[in-house]
């Protein structure tokens, strides 16, 4: 079960300014770092100017393409809604399962076809969502795992990766769950397709630190407890480095790109998780210069895009990002309506019940 909204006094940040800026905030540096993922800072540099990419790029629809990235997150909290409704309705239900069922129909979207067996799986509202049934370089191990139909676990691995495809789509979870519950959900989730232990406990820490920050911790103290819940996991070790390279790193004089190039280029989910803690922690009160650190560089630039406006959305909130990007960004609705959802948990009525079947 997610909160109950009666018991949330001391979630200081549980409101629809948060929420709503950890989703769009997510979408805005994924989009922003879209143009370029592929792109060396060489090559960033020479087509944008020195200081790289600064601005969304829009495309012939007149918006901000999102990737895999932010579909897969709202794929997660479909998932995570759906398992919600399921409890209170059934009285019982394995979160992963549902959401790994909610994978299932991401992967429809990405033009792999249905299977039989999975027939009852494919409704739900995003599917008629026709922006997302748009490929946006999705990541082979999402992919193959998808298509195994297996769903890996964090004490039965499916495959050793550790790509950042876990840990990129795993927000909803700190905004529904209890901090004390939303590492552990977020492991599970990025395991059903990640089997390295940094592919998924880099994904319980993202989520713990966002809900730490709904809960009205300030970032610093939210990162620091964070690594104290990381430390209690098996082979934490990668992660537990990485975020706390990201914390002094963020505190000394070597530029944006120094300092990154030092936590690595993203590919991966520790490497991914510490440059995003980094520009958070560098730039806490400035949403648009943590992002435009988060994508000018070498790597994966919007995944660690994404999880820094993640990161920075919820600790600022929605009126702290440029309006601008919030109004061009693709799927900006579909966000909100999400963000307002995961805040609500679970209502019972039809309109509900349509959005996230609890079967």
């Amino acid at each position: 079960m997610g909160f109950n909204n009666e018991e949330c006094g001391r979630c200081m940040k549980r409101e629809q300014e948060f929420f709503k800026g950890c989703l769009i905030g997510g979408a805005i540096g994924d989009a922003l770092g879209w143009p370029i993922e592929f792109m060396t800072l060489k090559e960033i540099t020479q087509q944008y100017g020195s200081r790289g990419i600064r601005d969304l790029k829009l495309f012939p629809t007149g918006k901000a393409e999102i990737t895999d990235d932010t579909q897969m997150t709202l794929f997660t909290a479909e998932g995570i809604l759906r398992a919600e409704t399921r409890g209170h309705e059934k009285g019982i239900c394995h979160p992963p399962s549902v959401v790994f069922y909610a994978y299932q129909r991401w992967l429809l979207t990405q033009g792999y076809p249905r299977v039989q067996d999975y027939e009852w799986v494919y409704d739900g509202w995003l599917l008629g969502v026709k922006e997302l049934h748009a490929r946006r370089a999705p990541g082979n191990s999402c992919l193959s795992a998808l298509i195994s139909r297996k769903q890996g676990t964090m004490s039965e691995p499916i495959n050793d990766s550790k790509g950042c495809g876990g840990v990129m789509r795993v927000a909803p979870a700190g905004l529904f769950y209890r901090k004390e519950k939303a590492f552990k959900m977020a492991a599970e989730f990025a395991g059903l397709t990640h089997g390295h232990p940094s592919g998924y406990l880099s994904a319980g820490a993202l989520a713990y630190l966002i809900a730490s920050i709904i809960e009205g911790q300030d970032l610093e103290t939210a990162v620091n407890n964070t690594l104290t819940e990381l430390e209690g996991y098996d082979n934490h070790e990668e992660c537990t480095q990485l975020l706390k390279q990201a914390q002094k790193l963020s505190k000394s004089n070597l530029s944006d790109v120094e300092a990154i190039t030092l936590l690595g280029e993203g590919w991966v989910g520790e490497e991914a998780l510490g440059i995003s803690v980094y520009c958070a922690l560098k730039y806490p009160g400035d949403f648009e210069k943590a992002l435009i650190a988060a994508v000018n560089h070498d790597g994966d630039s919007d995944s660690t895009g994404a999880i820094t406006g993640n990161i920075l959305g919820a600790y600022l909130g929605l009126s702290k990002i440029p309006p601008h990007w919030i109004e061009n960004v693709e799927l900006k609705e579909v966000l909100i309506q999400i963000a307002e959802d995961l805040l609500m948990t679970y209502q019972k009525d039809e309109e509900w019940w349509e959005r996230y079947p609890g079967y």
